[in-house]
């Protein structure tokens, strides 16, 4: 492997990876080859869409391009954690506010410390992280909700009747869907470099990058993960605890 040169060749011969996705479905009967086959061809057609928008983007270097660029990243993001909230009233809002606060206040400091520079080449792969990664964790934390105001009814009842308001009765429910929504990232941090080498660490070492250098810019990957979690679980369960309850504050 010759530094970031990799040939359409070789490109080609690693696909052959993929038939044995398909032969493993296919010996067990798992019925997944049609699955397989659809989310490759779609991961390809979207990843090189993406790397010509992004090589355009790039070209221009527009502070204007890079922040409607992220935008849309955000409503997608906020779109797609919503569709695992769908008993959450206003959940696409308080998904995007959500995204918008955590990952806003992350680049925020990063651009402001100076440890990235508000460019296209830095501030769009940067933000794919941390929007991501928030995603998955409203994701997690709007199942949890729901799960825990579903089994937890009782109690929550019992605290209303005995006349707590609707926030103290809930609170324990809110912590433990934030505690859900942040643990993944946070095991993540735990086996860095242990258990495994992250992709972007391993991607600039493949570029050719040092190794010291491509562990620096991990180390700012895995604090920026750990602060857009923890906002973005933080904002979207305080604001979305209120959607279970009716104006009389009783539970839905």
């Amino acid at each position: 492997m010759n530094g970031a040169n990799l040939s359409i060749q070789s490109l080609l011969i690693a696909s052959l990876l993929v038939v044995v996705s398909l032969i493993f479905s296919y010996s067990q009967k798992l019925k997944l080859e049609k699955e397989i086959v659809i989310s490759v061809l779609r991961a390809i057609v979207q990843l090189v869409a993406v790397g010509y928008l992004l090589q355009y983007i790039f070209g221009l270097n527009s502070p204007v391009f890079i922040t409607l660029f992220v935008l849309f990243m955000t409503i997608n993001a906020a779109y797609n954690a919503a569709k695992r909230g769908k008993n959450i009233k206003n959940g696409f809002l308080i998904s995007f506010i959500a995204i918008v606060f955590g990952a806003g206040i992350t680049l925020s400091v990063l651009v402001l410390s100076g440890a990235i520079q508000y460019t296209a080449s830095q501030v769009i792969p940067i933000s794919g992280m941390i929007i991501s990664n928030a995603m998955v964790a409203l994701g997690l934390c709007y199942r949890q909700i729901t799960t825990d105001f579903k089994d937890k009814r009782e109690e929550v009842e019992t605290k209303l009747s005995l006349g707590a308001d609707i926030l103290p009765s809930s609170i324990d429910i809110i912590r433990n869907s934030i505690r859900t929504g942040m643990i993944p990232t946070i095991d993540s941090a735990k086996t860095l470099g242990v258990v495994s080498l992250p992709g972007m660490m391993t991607g600039l070492i493949l570029a050719g990058t040092s190794p010291i250098l491509a562990v620096r810019y991990q180390i700012m990957v895995t604090f920026m993960l750990l602060s857009t979690t923890a906002i973005s679980s933080f904002i979207a369960c305080y604001l979305s605890y209120r959607t279970f309850f009716n104006i009389r504050k009783q539970l839905l």
